[in-house]
């Protein structure tokens, strides 16, 4: 009723939504930058910021929301994936290497468009099924995991790609091991070992391919190839998996990603991974909003933000916020991703890969210091494995099935 009523309210209100999408759509467009790096950053600043902790919810949650949508980005411009989308980096660069970048970006933002419009009804229902179904898979989490490892090797093709599969599960699981739970000093307190890691495994060594390629090609026409339906159907598909995601602990959108690849039908290829992680990555949201208020859990950096800032769990507000940030971002992902690949088209790809590796090297600084470089150098050479050998890089995702198995 608030926001029909006061329409001083309603301004406030929108005003504070429309500075987290400006925040989102900032950290989207970083290289390397993680959702809950700037989550935990705005909890920070949570404080200090004049206004109901209920409006600076719903601009954190609008931040979260955008950055899903435009984290695509610079993982097609730059190969440099958010990781939340690493497992689909290297297929929707390639679309970006043969010309079709505008495509791409504008599968991306379907992907998570339709992701929003199809979790929303399906939030209650699915609410109440994950939180019957939660204590069965709980129990057998590990041998579920364990299923998508063997799974990944076995669709390898040859011989030498399942062998290189299983070396790069296992020593990514290894890092993983070794990394994920290290509380480093840094600069910045929002820290933590996923930014250097996933900046290794899946940025730099697409980075380091490219010192002497030819950079971005000119872009083609943006006309979609998929129908309509493949569309909805895939992005659907990303949906249920943003579903598991959101409702189930230690499952993070990258092994959501990895389980959905492996049902998209190989006649859509790099497209269909597109539309498919976009969607896990977005849908994700939605849900682990309403697991939160349900169940009394936050299953992203984001709501472990928005909970430790003591913000009121409105969910009208809540969802209201996160819908307007994800039509901004729907209209924001093909306006602005056309320039920056204009923009990196233009640039010189030696110069270009050199500064973004070391940007990298600095986002890993901030977030993780001396430890967070050497974990980044470490990741990277990992990184470079899979591609070398022809294996798939999803299988560098041991960095977190290999400590969820073990933890």
């Amino acid at each position: 009723m608030e926001l029909v009523f006061t329409p001083r309210e309603t301004a406030v209100a929108l005003g504070f939504v429309l500075g987290g999408v400006a925040l989102g759509t900032t950290s989207g467009l970083v290289p390397g930058l993680h959702a809950n790096n700037m989550a935990l950053v705005l909890a920070g600043v949570a404080p200090s910021v004049p206004g109901p902790p209920l409006y600076v919810g719903m601009a954190m949650l609008s931040a979260g929301v955008v950055h899903t949508f435009l984290d695509i980005v610079p993982a097609l411009a730059l190969g440099v994936p958010d990781a939340a989308v690493a497992v689909t980096a290297l297929p929707g660069h390639r679309l970006v290497l043969e010309g079709r970048g505008h495509e791409a970006l504008r599968l991306s933002a379907l992907g998570s468009g339709a992701a929003v419009a199809l979790a929303a009804p399906l939030a209650i229902p699915v609410t109440k099924a994950m939180t019957a179904v939660w204590p069965i898979l709980r129990s057998n989490l590990t041998v579920v995991l364990l299923g998508v490892v063997v799974v990944l090797v076995l669709t390898e093709r040859g011989l030498l790609a399942k062998g290189v599969a299983v070396v790069s599960l296992t020593t990514s699981a290894l890092l993983g091991l070794g990394t994920l739970e290290l509380s480093p000093e840094a600069p910045l307190s929002a820290g933590g070992m996923l930014a250097p890691l996933f900046a290794g495994l899946f940025g730099a060594p697409v980075l380091l391919d490219a010192l002497d390629g030819d950079g971005v090609p000119p872009q083609d026409d943006a006309g979609v190839a998929l129908s309509k339906g493949s569309v909805a159907g895939l992005a659907g598909l990303g949906t249920v998996s943003g579903a598991v995601v959101g409702y189930v602990p230690a499952v993070s959108s990258a092994i959501a990603s990895t389980l959905s690849l492996l049902a998209v039908p190989g006649r859509h290829g790099a497209r269909g991974f597109v539309v498919t992680t976009s969607g896990v990555n977005t849908a994700n949201c939605v849900f682990a909003l309403f697991a939160l208020v349900a169940l009394g859990a936050p299953r992203t950096g984001v709501l472990v933000a928005v909970e430790s800032a003591g913000v009121p769990l409105s969910l009208p507000h809540l969802f209201v916020a996160m819908g307007v940030a994800a039509a901004v971002g729907f209209v924001t992902v093909p306006l602005l991703g056309d320039r920056y690949l204009l923009a990196v088209g233009r640039m010189a790809p030696r110069r270009l890969s050199v500064a973004v590796l070391v940007g990298l090297a600095g986002l890993s600084w901030l977030f993780a210091g001396g430890i967070g470089v050497a974990a980044y150098v470490a990741a990277t050479i990992v990184g470079l494995v899979p591609a070398r050998f022809g294996a798939r890089r999803a299988n560098l995702m041991g960095v977190l099935i290999g400590p969820i198995v073990v933890g």
